[in-house]
């Protein structure tokens, strides 16, 4: 969601040399797209463990003679290590006890200054700071730097997990017939896409799904840049609300996402090749990582609905 902020700052600097520092499971994400022209790893671990590799990142950064240090991220930890690396300049929100350590302390947004969705916290840091002089409320989230894919499979993909929770996981039953019924309608295969941690769930699905379509389960088998050219050759993606829904909205993959305990106007994807899909309940949305009664948010979706939206998409 920082995306439209990074381009922002290419276009407003067309000549100059941007780096991003991101954490390497997140890296590639970054390190074709054109408003970077270099991605240096962080990889000092969080908190107060590793104060050495912390100083080692800052002593990288201070050796790299940057001008200005741009912090999306709001944590402490940014500020200091910009400090630490004498970046003459140094651009963040002023929160979490940071204001002190940035030379530009840019006041929080109050609710309703900005528009809900997180991408507009990014491009009103830079505007606040005079890094930008405005930007349209239209700014989508787009990864430019990887061309849709027309080799290999046209994929009916699928993603059932969610990292910040179960509350946010539509049961994988119901991932199984949506999956099934738009592949049976397009004449595509399914391919199921997760992280390590949800090797077991995609299994599950996986066998729902199999004998009724063609499946393939790519769960802890892909690094990061290996899923986002994978994602980029599907013809339509089902997901709940996670990095993988974000990603394939991104690439301007028909998207389809089902939205429960989290608020989709703040964190949905952003654009017109994607839907969201969500029952409306009295306790939606909790922000809360495990449901506490009967996750009715995300049981009374029904698949043939996810179904109808994706096949709509690709009309």
């Amino acid at each position: 969601m920082s995306l439209p902020a990074l381009g922002a700052i290419r276009a407003r600097f067309p000549e100059a040399h941007i780096a991003v520092l991101a954490r390497p499971w997140v890296a590639d994400l970054y390190a074709r797209e054109p408003f970077a022209d270099m991605v240096i790893p962080y990889t000092a671990e969080r908190g107060a463990n590793d104060l050495a590799g912390k100083w080692r990142a800052a002593a990288d950064l201070r050796a790299r003679k940057f001008d200005c240090a741009i912090l999306l991220q709001n944590a402490f930890e940014a500020a200091a290590l910009a400090w630490l690396a004498r970046i003459p300049r140094r651009i963040g929100y002023d929160r979490d006890g940071r204001g002190l350590l940035l030379t530009d302390a840019v006041p929080v947004p109050k609710p309703g200054e900005i528009g809900r969705h997180q991408r507009f916290y990014y491009l009103e840091l830079l505007r606040r700071a005079g890094v930008v002089s405005g930007f349209s409320s239209g700014d989508t989230v787009r990864l430019v730097g990887v061309a849709r894919s027309a080799t290999g499979e046209a994929w009916v993909g699928v993603s059932p997990g969610a990292a910040y929770g179960s509350a946010k996981r539509w049961p994988p039953e119901s991932f199984a017939e949506a999956a099934v019924e738009v592949a049976s309608k397009i004449g595509a295969p399914v391919a199921l896409f997760g992280s390590a941690d949800e090797r077991l769930l995609c299994e599950q699905v996986e066998r729902l799904i199999a004998g009724r379509a063609r499946v393939v389960n790519f769960a802890g088998q892909t690094s990061l840049r290996q899923f986002i050219d994978l994602a980029a050759a599907c013809r339509v993606f089902l997901t709940n609300d996670s990095g993988a829904m974000h990603i394939a909205s991104a690439l301007g993959v028909p998207t389809v996402a089902v939205f429960g305990a989290t608020d989709d106007d703040a964190t949905g994807p952003a654009g017109e090749f994607s839907r969201i899909v969500r029952e409306p309940v009295d306790c939606s949305p909790c922000l809360l990582r495990e449901c506490p009664i009967d996750h009715r948010c995300m049981t009374r979706v029904a698949a043939g609905r996810v179904a109808h939206e994706a096949l709509e998409l690709l009309k």
